[in-house]
């Protein structure tokens, strides 16, 4: 009942509905789609290639649909993102939102896209995981003000009466990880993805449960207009879920957020401590020479010989990118284990495999795709892109390849293709593993992290 009492309400508010037209229409007459979101790896951010994330992808993949441009704006928290719908300031808010009872008396909610737990996070090495709320006793709890998990909080205390905790009114939820990664608190409440994602920069991070059972995230919509914007985001969710595009921007945000170990994590980075300073500038000038991101040529290299010159392997592979004799060879290299050589041949052979590719296959599978092919051949990519057209996938996903790349082991698969057999998931090990090193490069460079002088134990400090 409350939904047309808002509705009715909002329209006289609204000079908009005055106007006889739909909100659609009128959005596509601004010729601009008005989304507010927040800043965090889950949602909007800044990259390499500029603006990125999750949320911010599907937005502007919403806005080409429509045929307008995106205007996107960014909310200091999720209490402003809804308000500035609320308000009529932004057409539809696309910030990580999951749909709660409460929320949903505010905001109409969309078509779910993705489903989270809300996980109590601990420091893996403090000793102090609960394994029940009951184990909280006397610990700093803190969660982001006006968040579902805030929310959570407040129905779980009429069970829980002994339950405390602070609601930051400053920091989001993926600063909280850091400073309980820090030791700095002693446990904050994220959302499966987010906690996935921040992992890999804090690995102290772990999960001691789950709060709740999982729940869907879902663009959030003002009750003051009519369904025209929101029922075209159902038509576009069907249509992006159909042609594979959101299993694809799945993958390349989630894809290898489990790709390093504590472990590795650990290894990495002491190695970038003692030594990737020597071979950086290396790094940087065969970059330019290629038009690659040097951090992407970095990872490679670190996955092929942990960023030593002298590395060699039992098939006969050598140097810093690990190239074969014959590659070498063609691409001209004299001397394998001489760095720069390495170096300098390795980003010329990947610049060769990403003109090689078909030019129907877009980034960032380009890029996937071609490391794929630096691992086990570009004729062995090739069979397993062609088989995955034959399993009616769609052979131009680095999503759907990676799952047919394996299938190379199998004598039922491989006597099927021209190039036989492979150790195809070894290449998806490869690639995703080399996506996880890569994010931490971008991570660490972004925030100026100079290496050789990086706190292996508390890198964000």
């Amino acid at each position: 009942m409350l939904r047309p009492v808002f509705y009715f309400l909002g329209c006289l508010l609204l000079v908009a509905c005055d106007a006889g037209k739909t909100q659609l229409q009128q959005i596509q007459e601004r010729g601009e789609l008005r989304v507010v979101t927040r800043q965090g790896p889950t949602t909007y951010y800044v990259g390499p290639q500029g603006a990125a994330g999750f949320e911010y992808d599907l937005a502007k993949m919403f806005a080409d649909y429509l045929g307008v441009k995106l205007d996107l704006s960014v909310a200091s928290n999720t209490n402003e993102s809804l308000k500035s719908v609320i308000d009529n300031k932004a057409d539809l808010a696309a910030a990580g939102l999951a749909v709660t009872n409460s929320r949903a008396l505010q905001v109409r909610f969309g078509p779910s896209y993705q489903f989270i737990t809300q996980q109590l996070v601990y420091r893996k090495s403090s000793g102090k995981r609960p394994v029940s709320l009951t184990g909280l006793h006397d610990a700093t709890l803190e969660v982001e003000a006006y968040s579902n998990h805030a929310e959570n909080l407040r129905a779980l205390h009429r069970e829980h009466p002994q339950l405390t905790w602070n609601e930051n009114q400053n920091l989001e939820t993926s600063e909280l990880m850091g400073l309980v990664n820090d030791s700095l608190i002693d446990y904050t409440v994220a959302d499966s993805n987010e906690v996935a994602l921040n992992q890999r920069f804090f690995p102290e991070l772990s999960v001691a449960f789950d709060l709740t059972q999982p729940q869907p995230l879902a663009w959030a919509f003002s009750y003051a207009f009519d369904y025209s914007l929101h029922d075209a985001a159902y038509r576009f969710f069907n249509e992006i879920r159909d042609n594979g595009e959101l299993d694809r921007l799945i993958e390349r945000y989630y894809g290898h957020a489990d790709y390093l170990n504590y472990g590795r994590w650990q290894l990495f980075m002491t190695h970038v401590n003692s030594r990737l300073g020597q071979y950086q500038a290396m790094f940087e000038l065969a970059g330019q020479d290629t038009n690659i991101d040097w951090r992407l040529l970095a990872a490679m290299s670190y996955q092929e010989s942990l960023w030593n010159p002298d590395a060699r392997s039992a098939t006969g592979v050598e140097g810093l990118m690990m190239l074969t004799r014959s590659t070498a060879q063609e691409l001209g290299v004299g001397t394998r284990t001489d760095a720069w050589q390495s170096v300098y041949g390795g980003s010329r052979y990947m610049e060769q495999l990403l003109k090689q590719l078909p030019a129907e296959i877009e980034e960032p599978d380009r890029t996937w795709f071609a490391l794929a092919a630096y691992n086990v051949g570009i004729g062995h990519l090739e069979d397993a892109r062609n088989l995955t057209r034959v399993r009616g996938d769609n052979p131009n996903l680095w999503t759907h390849v990676k799952e047919t790349l394996p299938l190379l082991r199998d004598k039922k698969w491989y006597m099927k293709v021209p190039f036989g057999y492979a150790r195809g998931d070894e290449a998806v090990t490869y690639v995703q593993t080399i996506r996880a090193y890569y994010d931490l490069l971008v991570w660490m460079s972004d925030r100026k992290i100079v290496m050789g002088q990086l706190d292996v134990a508390n890198p964000a400090l």
